[in-house]
């Protein structure tokens, strides 16, 4: 089954730090978002390949939109 990362809160998609087909390791650090002038690491909590990367940069994510899918 995959894991799911979700945004915690509206922010823009600063920099994307892997493709889909990329192995991520738990602690891994999959995108920068930016909101308020402040950078926040979505960070992998589990290992696994990122299957479905959601997000591009420049784009805008609400609270809860998928980012991507860890599988």
């Amino acid at each position: 089954m995959a894991e799911e990362v979700r945004a915690e809160m509206v922010a823009n998609v600063w920099k994307v730090l892997v493709a889909e087909g990329d192995t991520v390791e738990d602690g891994d650090t999959l995108v920068i978002l930016e909101s308020m002038k402040m950078e926040i690491p979505v960070i992998v909590e589990v290992d696994g390949r990122v299957s479905k990367l959601a997000v591009e940069e420049g784009a805008v994510v609400q609270e809860g939109d998928l980012i991507a899918e860890i599988s």
